[in-house]
């Protein structure tokens, strides 16, 4: 099932979709730098300020697994520009939110519709592009996470700093109306999924779970997010506190990670269609474990200690996620993917989610304020990774061969 686009229409396609996630991309990551503004502002601990984050992974996942109950009953455009518009309307409340309670139920509105758009957009690329230039197209849409640490992160700091922490969020929803005009332009109707016979939503959820491979990718996917999110949303807090950076400095943190990723992203997506999706995950994914567990050690480095080893854990971190997501995309039956990358995305968001959590449970502040047992969350990571690693080759690949669909196996991934 694979709608047939012109090159050029292709390629407004992608940048669409990559316009998509830039935007709740940003909503999401703005959150972790002000993590010293928002425990000081609103006398909450490091675990409560890792709660207002994950708030926003522990909705989206819910709503993804509400999403797997109609995602594949609408045209995929419809859908997406629906759910982007409610996405803009919440992170206009989180512009509007005055107290801890009111902008941890803005984000978890903001959550419950970004974390669809996700799945959306990543299952999209597999219903339009062919299986042997997945990797590439992935290269494309993840680039928004590169583009968003180089320019969205830093201009939602910059913002915070010379207004409040509240512009931000409104400049966000003000950029979600625009794209929403655009997609509405370069969207195709993307409704080939809707001329197969349907079963039940619940019958297709219960199909989906049933499958052993649909069960090692839901895994797959999970241990990805465990390998980064115990660790990612409290480097702002560690480089502050523990490694002397003030908040004038952070934004340089993903600046340059962002900017380096923005040219390493394109280039990891063609290795993973010319190299092997397995094979390239695998290399990435132990880089980034190693370059994570040097952030947690980065204390004593310096100014531009940190940022060497922060930019390397951007390289590694995104890198393992287009090879990954392309995996995971191609491990789902053809006439199951939406509703496979809705329950997908709702995996990932919950495991996003549990790591935040768990991270801020670990961590702990000594009687000079300095943060104790960070180590601990990258050793969570790299068991993670570990075990991504080890399961990967047990995944089975739809469209690995000639064929558009195929037994998964008939299809072992290389």
């Amino acid at each position: 099932m694979t709608t047939t686009l012109s090159p050029k229409r292709e390629f407004w396609l992608l940048l669409t979709l990559a316009g998509i996630q830039f935007t709740h991309i940003v909503d999401f990551m703005v959150m972790m730098p002000l993590g010293p503004l928002f425990t000081q502002l609103f006398n909450i601990s490091d675990a409560k300020f890792g709660l207002l984050v994950s708030a926003y992974t522990f909705s989206a996942g819910a709503s993804g697994l509400l999403a797997s109950f109609y995602v594949d009953r609408f045209s995929r455009k419809k859908l997406l520009l629906t759910l982007y518009v409610l996405f803009a309307l919440a992170t206009l409340a989180c512009g509007l939110a005055q107290t801890y309670d009111t902008l941890m139920l803005a984000r978890i509105a903001a959550g419950a519709f970004g974390g669809v758009l996700a799945a959306l957009a990543q299952t999209i690329v597999a219903d339009v592009i062919p299986f042997e230039r997945r990797g590439r197209a992935m290269g494309i849409v993840m680039s928004s996470f590169a583009l968003a640490s180089v320019a969205g992160v830093p201009a939602g700091l910059f913002l915070a700093a010379q207004f409040n922490w509240h512009t931000p969020f409104f400049v966000i929803a003000g950029v979600c109306l625009v794209l929403t005009a655009g997609a509405w332009i370069t969207l195709p109707p993307l409704a080939d999924h809707l001329k197969h016979q349907r079963n039940s939503p619940l019958a297709n959820i219960l199909q989906v779970l049933r499958d052993a491979n649909h069960q090692k990718a839901f895994a797959f996917t999970a241990l990805m997010m465990v390998a980064g999110f115990t660790v990612i949303p409290y480097i702002t807090i560690y480089t502050t506190i523990n490694g002397g950076l003030t908040m004038q400095q952070i934004p340089y943190v993903y600046l340059l990670g962002g900017a380096v990723t923005l040219f390493t992203a394109r280039w990891i997506g063609k290795l993973t269609d010319s190299v092997g999706k397995a094979k390239m995950f695998k290399i990435t994914a132990v880089f980034a474990m190693l370059s994570i567990w040097l952030v947690t050690l980065s204390a004593s480095f310096g100014l531009w200690g940190i940022l060497l080893v922060t930019t390397i854990m951007f390289i590694g971190m995104n890198g393992r996620m287009i090879p990954g997501m392309a995996l995971a995309t191609s491990a789902a039956n053809p006439k199951l993917r939406g509703t496979f990358m809705a329950l997908n995305s709702s995996v990932q968001s919950a495991a996003m989610g549990l790591a935040t959590f768990v991270g801020g449970l670990v961590i702990s502040r000594d009687a000079q304020g300095l943060v104790q047992y960070f180590w601990v969350n990258a050793l969570i990571g790299a068991i993670a990774t570990l075990l991504s690693v080890l399961l990967v080759s047990k995944l089975f690949l739809y469209g690995a061969t000639a064929a558009q669909t195929i037994s998964p196996d008939a299809a072992k991934v290389t």
